[in-house]
């Protein structure tokens, strides 16, 4: 290959910038904004019929009859409440989440050299997380209120002026912790089961390299990947889901009471089904269109540890998704 044809789209071997760069994890955040953003956006009716169930399961008691109880008697409209909050709050969500995450699995990797890649994984989610959950806390303050309260607004614009003028700031983080405690354990298995994920396909399923396979063979376990984390994320989170909708509607005024109030075995059934079907698809796609952007930046598909030399180049000890 010509010295000529491997500098494409300004950067080496078709990549606009380096891995670890400032303009690397820029397009990590983009990427992650975008793809979380859109996704949360196209599910928002399934996902205004989980907050329902959620806070009222006697009347909405399934999918097909909480949908139908939705339409019948609030309108076709209000399958779209608090779209606007998902799609800001999630791409900001996703933003930190995403971005945040490559940055600090290099930090770590770097830091924690002999020790093993699960814990690095591990810290590097739940450290992405806190921020990510910072920025979308306020937007799913509002998201779940005006959901839920059928008067209570329209949407972002009136939302959250109305949820300060009787709140105040503490309205929009009265739900932080209870986030922290959905979103965390959702972050940690979600990305810890990505990367064995990425790793065992490349190792026993498809047993080559990750660079040996086309970039339609990797997105292919992007997504395979991707929807084993989203269902593993989804057990694990959702007692904090049924907490964090039952604060915010004020069922319950302490994360004990609301405890108290759903039951210990509701915590981890009830809305389980439609999480399923909102979050394990929406996982997959969101590592999907997440990594077409890295691909179409030149950039490799996520998965694995790699740890970096002064000189630039991938040092030996390199972890990668298959060493074959």
């Amino acid at each position: 290959m010509g010295e000529k044809s491997r500098f494409k789209m300004g950067g080496i071997d078709g990549r606009i910038c380096e891995e670890f760069s400032l303009k690397y994890y820029g397009i990590c955040t983009i990427g992650g904004m975008l793809s979380a953003g859109t996704t949360h956006l196209a599910i928002t009716p399934l996902d205004v019929l989980k907050v329902n169930m959620q806070v009222n399961p006697t009347k909405y008691g399934s999918i097909s009859s909480g949908l139908n109880t939705l339409w019948r008697e609030q309108g076709h409209s209000s399958l779209w409440r608090g779209s606007t909050s998902k799609f800001f709050g999630y791409g900001l969500q996703g933003g930190c989440r995403f971005g945040l995450y490559e940055y600090f699995k290099k930090l770590y990797s770097d830091i924690l050299v002999d020790q093993h890649k699960g814990l690095i994984f591990l810290l590097s989610g739940a450290s992405a997380q806190v921020f990510a959950d910072v920025a979308l806390c306020p937007f799913e303050a509002v998201k779940v209120r005006v959901q839920a309260q059928r008067h209570f607004g329209k949407g972002l614009l009136d939302g959250f002026p109305k949820l300060y003028a009787t709140e105040g700031v503490s309205g929009f983080y009265k739900g932080l912790a209870p986030l922290w405690g959905r979103n965390l354990p959702f972050s940690i298995f979600m990305f810890s089961t990505f990367e064995h994920s990425v790793d065992f396909l490349y190792r026993d399923i498809i047993k080559r390299r990750k660079e040996e396979c086309s970039k339609g063979q990797q997105l292919v376990v992007t997504c395979a990947a991707g929807y084993a984390a989203g269902a593993v994320g989804t057990f694990v989170s959702n007692p904090a889901d049924n907490i964090v909708s039952s604060l915010y509607n004020k069922n319950a005024n302490t994360i004990s009471q609301a405890v108290k109030q759903i039951g210990l075995l509701n915590l981890f059934t009830r809305s389980l089904p439609i999480r399923f079907m909102l979050v394990g698809p929406v996982i997959t796609m969101q590592w999907f269109l997440y990594d077409s952007i890295k691909v179409l930046a030149g950039l490799p598909t996520s998965g694995g540890l790699k740890t970096q030399q002064s000189s630039g180049r991938i040092s030996e000890n390199s972890l990668i998704a298959y060493e074959g």
